[in-house]
């Protein structure tokens, strides 16, 4: 299959965003928006369009949505009003298939990891650095719906430490 996924000649540009859903939009998007310093890019809601309902899977669905951006991640949030999306799994371990985390950089772990921490950013344990060869401090912690998030310091050079270019969206 993957060979025949080749051999169409698509062109990927990049990822363009992450998406997950809450409980609460406002309250994630303040998190998202006060903590990560992401800036709302395009906000809308939709109630029972059967466009919609084929694309997502759910049938007579209703939703608010707002996509947030930063330097080169943009986050869709998604609220369902219906169906009934149930309670967040605050806990929700990060070995269940899925997206695990969203990872942000940032120049002053230490800093951030306590900034954070004052505002009642709950973190699963201390920064730690890498072991091995790889000069990476990291720290996970949990946003209001308890999904992960990553904090990444880089020192020297690493694969993981990568510039993207920005997105074909902001190109001028």
């Amino acid at each position: 299959m993957v060979q025949e996924i080749r051999e169409t000649g698509a062109r990927m540009l990049g990822i363009h965003h992450v998406a997950m859903a809450t409980t609460d939009l406002d309250a994630t998007m303040r998190f998202y928006s006060e903590t990560f310093d992401m800036r709302l890019l395009a906000s809308g809601e939709w109630d029972d369009v059967p466009e919609y309902d084929a694309m997502v899977g759910l049938p007579k669905s209703a939703a608010r949505f707002a996509l947030l951006g930063s330097a080169n991640l943009a986050l869709e949030l998604f609220q369902y009003l219906t169906p009934a999306p149930g309670a967040a799994e605050t806990d929700r371990p990060v070995n269940k298939p899925g997206i695990t985390h969203l990872g942000f950089a940032v120049a002053d772990l230490d800093a951030e990891y306590e900034r954070l921490k004052r505002a009642g950013v709950r973190f699963h344990a201390p920064p730690m650095t890498s072991s091995g060869d790889r000069p990476i401090r990291a720290v996970y912690g949990r946003d209001p719906e308890g999904n992960v998030f990553e904090l990444l310091e880089f020192g020297g050079e690493t694969p993981f430490d990568y510039k993207p270019s920005s997105p074909a969206w902001q190109r001028t």
